[in-house]
């Protein structure tokens, strides 16, 4: 196998995405501080700040006082370098939001999808980026990528191909139909991934290297992260939790086979089993109405209620055996309804069912970003690019299955 001699140019982006990492994660710095948390001397430190505020992509963003020597000028990641973009393809509907590199989010565009065809989703997409667009008045060329989550696997090695059993997109190449359709730079990823990199970078999962981020909604998965990196596994396929056995031959999960956890914890079946056991209709919000409050639960609906917090737990106890974690993050509408009101129920079934070593060492957490997650976890995936990168121009034979960003002009004005 041939292999790639590392070259000056290679150096330069390895410093670059570096300082650029560390400033966006770490927050407003001196040079000085980039120096101890980078390890690179300060006249490299010197030159690679210089190119990127003369590229627009850093700025300084005021001063810090010194010990009896002249302020110290603070540096940060500039806003309005770029924005990104990040949509949320869900069952019924699709969400797109537009941050700039701060991630404040600045325009919003939502779709209710009718049905499974992915071509009225891809439609729906496509719009909401011209939406979101025109929402902030900025031109398409402003935008650094637009980042997409989508219930399935994704096999990310080609054009982005999502399998998805449960919604019977079998094979739709949602990255090339979005190419076709748009000049942004397209990236695709589970949606489960974008929630657990969301809260990895802002949320409860900062300061772990070890870490199982659930999305409990409609569907179930999981984010896994070993070492800071997300494990993908051999096929991109890593994750799928929901379809995990939790009962032999038990309850038929809409992916075919029986006893899947999903077939538990799942927001249609608990919601279904719900209106069994109140009498009410069987409406997307009646989990999140029956729990508002404190007052107490019918008997046949806490018994439901209670029933479902077990099998979450048994699902989490499963995580913790098989990767013991030092943090695992609830996250998802259904897990965030009842996280924060069951936590400390949940923590006790995934006690009862793990191992104790492993369980001890771990600390069960609900997501901070709330259930919209998924769309600014999407909006991310291009930043990532961006941060891997340095800001310069794709590296040749990276191998990357999305286009990468070129280095932006500065754009000459930022959002609050």
């Amino acid at each position: 196998m041939e292999t790639r001699r590392t070259t000056v140019r290679d150096v330069r982006r390895a410093n670059r995405a570096s300082l650029l990492t560390d400033l966006f994660h770490g927050g407003r710095q001196s040079r000085q501080q980039l120096g101890d948390t980078t390890a690179l001397s300060q006249a490299s430190i010197s030159n690679l700040i210089g190119e990127m505020i003369e590229e627009g992509l850093v700025e300084e963003a005021g001063l810090v006082g010194s010990d009896g020597g002249r302020p110290r000028a603070l540096l940060r990641v500039a806003p309005g370098f770029g924005y990104v973009v990040g949509a949320d393809v869900g069952e019924t509907h699709v969400l797109v939001e537009l941050y700039d590199l701060a991630m404040s989010r600045l325009g919003v565009a939502s779709y209710e999808l009718g049905h499974r065809d992915p071509k009225p989703a891809v439609a729906r997409l496509v719009e909401g980026l011209h939406e979101v667009v025109k929402q902030t008045g900025i031109t398409p060329d402003e935008v650094l990528g637009y980042g997409v989550g989508v219930a399935g696997v994704v096999d990310s090695s080609g054009e982005a191909v999502v399998y998805a059993q449960t919604t019977g997109w079998d094979g739709v190449p949602l990255g090339a139909m979005l190419r076709a359709a748009t000049d942004v730079p397209v990236f695709v990823e589970n949606g489960a991934k974008t929630v657990g990199q969301a809260e990895m970078w802002f949320g409860a999962g900062r300061g772990a290297r070890h870490a199982v981020i659930v999305l409990v909604g409609t569907g179930v998965g999981a984010a896994v992260v070993m070492d800071g990196r997300n494990y993908r596994g051999a096929h991109s396929s890593a994750g799928e939790w929901g379809h995990t056995t939790l009962v032999y031959d038990g309850e038929r999960c809409r992916c075919g086979a029986r006893g899947c956890l999903e077939a538990y914890i799942g927001a249609d079946r608990v919601i279904r089993r719900l209106a069994e056991a109140s009498g009410e209709p069987a409406d997307p919000m009646l989990l999140t109405r029956l729990l508002a409050g404190d007052h107490a639960l019918a008997p046949p609906v806490a018994q439901v209620v209670a029933e479902t917090v077990g099998y979450l737990g048994a699902g989490i106890a499963g995580l913790v055996n098989l990767f013991s974690p030092e943090r695992i993050v609830l996250g998802g509408r259904t897990g965030l309804a009842l996280g924060e009101r069951f936590l400390s129920d949940i923590r006790a079934a995934a006690a009862r069912n793990a191992l104790r070593q492993p369980y001890s060492k771990t600390r069960i957490e609900v997501c901070q970003l709330g259930p919209d997650a998924v769309a600014m976890g999407a909006a991310t995936l291009p930043i990532a690019r961006l941060l891997a990168d340095g800001g310069l121009p794709a590296a040749v034979g990276a191998g990357a299955s999305s286009p990468r960003p070129a280095p932006r002009r500065p754009i000459g004005r930022t959002r609050p």
